[in-house]
This record gives structure tokens, C-alpha cells and sequence, in this order.
């Protein structure tokens, strides 16, 4: 389990979480959503008894449709709801527009009732917006990361796959919530019962909420060469100040000559390239899903010219970095919705 730092809520026994509401919001990520609720199902199933139980809803009670154009029913209205011993809330994508004062203030209630609080997706930025997760750790998707941090900086967004910090469990998109379901399963029916509705998804293995979300290149290049993918990693970490290659290349016990042929090799650039390439992919992210100016993207993806860097992404992206902003309304993206 994701520890926790500085948090404001309580702590929680996770024995004691059963009944869960899914507070599904307009383009929510359904296999986010399902992933989460099938666990519970498949408790249930693999025990032979009904040992969770759950409900869907929305404000006012209408289904939802997701980012797929699906909905799920029956829904109900989260007032009628029946006793939850947390409520999830469930975004996916232009998670934005369905934040406003009456579902902030519908959380800030449950909050205030000792309602456990959880995020599935891009919910954890309702939370956020919300003001409840000031002082907690919240896991966010890769993709999200730059850009929610420059906006919320009273939380602690990390990679992890999922976070339990006292009573606010947040976890990313895609299967990770099924990841997260299997740690409350283990935490209240033990491992044993947990890997046994593992085997019944067919899941290699029940992975751990500090397990990446993201490995650079792997999928491209393969397992094969950790050096590389260990050096394309640390980049990813030293983006605001980037780091000499002959630097990175120490760290793998390596030449600098050494990285440079295996990144032309497996990658098909040098590594100076290669780097340059995730500090403007950054700089794209943060034009888009921030309000930080052209200046403080620029110094936040490690330039400390603003020419060089206009140059560097005129380059990349065939335009500058103000025509972005043109046609790129900020929004917070899903990678898995």
C-alpha cells in the first residue's frame, strides 16, 4: 500500500468497505468503471456469498453515457442511494465540464459525513477541484501528471497504479482499478480469496500499488534492454533539468559511446534526440492541459531560452508554441478512457 504524508482525513480499516457507489460522471471511462465493479462481482461469484454490494449513480439519477457512447443501468440519483461505505467518483474524458458547485458540493458532504472518498481515472481532478484532496497522495494517469501538479499543488500526484492515504482512494485508469479492488479484497477476505478472483480474469498477477504505470520504450524495444529503458526512465524524472548523457549513462554502468550505439540501434536516435523528443512531447502536454505561460512551460521542460525553445517545438510540431493554445482548449486528456 501507498503510504501516506501530512494527510488531513482519518484513518480507515479497509475490513470495513463492502457497499461502494459508483458516482459515474458524462464520459466516464466504462472500463475503469467496470473493472472496479467487477471485482466486487467476482468476489461475490468466487465466495459463494454476497460479501460487497454496489449501486451506480449520478446527481440527478439519469445513466451517464460514457466515452464509448454506453451507459449503465439501473442508475440511481447519488441523494437515494442506499449506505456506501465509500463512493468512487468516475471520470474519463473532458472531465472539466462536469464540475460545478452542485457536485462539489454533494462531495464536500459526504466528505463532512465520513464518507470514504475515492477517484477512479480522471476523477481524482474532481476531488482536487473540490479542495479534498489537499494533503493527501493521489495517483493520476501518466499522461496527467505534469499538468495537474502545476494546478493543484497542495496534493501529491505520484505514478503509482493506486494510492490508499487514509480515507481517500484514488487510482489511475484502464485495469488499474481492478488492481486496487484486489487490494481491498485482500485487505478484508485475505490473499488467498484475492488470488482466486485473479485467476478468474486470467491476470498474470495481482500487481502492487507501486508498480509503474508506464515503462518508456518497453513496449517498443522489448524487455530485453534494460540499460536502455532505465536511461529513457531518468530522463522522463529530469525534465525541468536535464540531465548530460554522460551523466545518465554512469548511472547504468555504462560509456556515454556505449548509449549512444545502443539508442541508434533500438530506438533509431541518439540519445540527446531521444530526450529532446519527451521535453517537447512535456511542453505539448502542458500547453494544452495548463494555464502556465509560454515562459514557464519553457523553463518547466528544461529550455532556458524562449527562442530555443519556440525553434525546438516549431521543429518538432510544425508550429509555435502559441498556435497550440489556438487549437487545443485545455481539458484533461484519458489515455484509457
Amino acid at each position: 500500500m501507498s503510504g501516506g504524508g501530512g494527510r488531513q482525513g482519518r484513518k480507515v480499516d479497509l475490513a470495513t468497505l463492502r457497499r461502494f457507489v459508483f458516482l459515474t460522471l458524462p464520459n466516464y471511462s466504462m472500463i475503469a468503471c467496470s473493472n472496479a465493479l467487477e471485482a466486487c462481482r467476482m468476489a461475490n461469484y468466487v465466495a459463494g456469498r454476497r460479501l460487497y454490494a454496489w449501486q451506480v449513480a449520478t446527481l440527478d439519477g439519469r445513466p451517464s453515457v460514457a466515452s464509448n457512447g454506453l451507459s449503465l443501468q439501473p442508475t440511481v440519483a447519488l441523494a437515494e442511494a442506499g449506505p456506501a461505505d465509500a463512493v468512487f467518483v468516475c471520470g474519463g474524458v473532458d472531465v472539466r465540464q462536469s464540475v460545478g458547485r452542485p457536485l462539489e458540493k454533494a462531495l464536500r458532504r459526504l466528505a463532512q459525513d465520513g464518507i470514504v472518498l475515492g477517484a477512479i481515472c480522471t476523477g481524482s481532478f474532481v476531488l482536487a477541484e473540490a479542495g479534498l484532496l489537499d494533503g493527501y497522495r493521489c495517483a493520476i494517469h501518466w499522461e496527467n501528471l505534469a499538468a495537474i501538479r502545476e494546478e493543484f499543488p497542495l496534493t501529491s500526484f505520484v505514478e503509482d497504479l493506486f494510492v490508499v492515504d487514509g480515507d481517500r482512494l484514488t487510482c489511475t485508469g484502464g485495469v488499474a482499478p481492478l488492481d486496487m479492488m484486489l487490494f481491498l479484497i485482500e485487505a478484508r477476505l485475505g490473499r488467498d480469496l484475492a488470488a482466486r478472483v485473479s485467476d478468474q480474469f486470467v491476470l498474470e498477477r495481482i500487481r502492487r500499488a507501486d508498480d509503474p504505470q508506464h515503462i518508456p520504450l518497453r513496449a517498443r524495444i522489448g524487455p530485453g534492454h534494460l540499460a536502455v529503458t532505465r536511461v529513457a526512465r531518468a530522463m522522463e524524472k529530469n525534465i525541468e533539468r536535464p540531465l548530460a548523457i554522460a551523466v545518465l549513462a554512469a548511472r547504468v554502468g555504462m560509456s556515454e559511446r556505449q548509449i549512444e550505439r545502443l539508442f541508434r540501434q533500438h530506438v533509431g536516435m541518439k540519445p540527446s534526440e531521444y530526450y529532446m523528443t519527451i521535453r517537447l512531447d512535456r511542453a505539448r502536454e502542458l500547453l494544452r492541459l495548463s494555464d502556465l505561460s509560454i515562459t514557464d512551460v519553457a523553463v518547466a521542460t528544461g529550455f532556458t531560452s524562449p527562442s530555443h525553445f519556440s525553434t525546438a517545438y516549431r521543429r518538432r510540431f510544425g508550429h509555435a508554441p502559441r498556435e497550440e493554445r489556438k487549437t487545443s482548449p485545455p481539458d484533461l486528456p484519458m489515455g484509457a478512457a
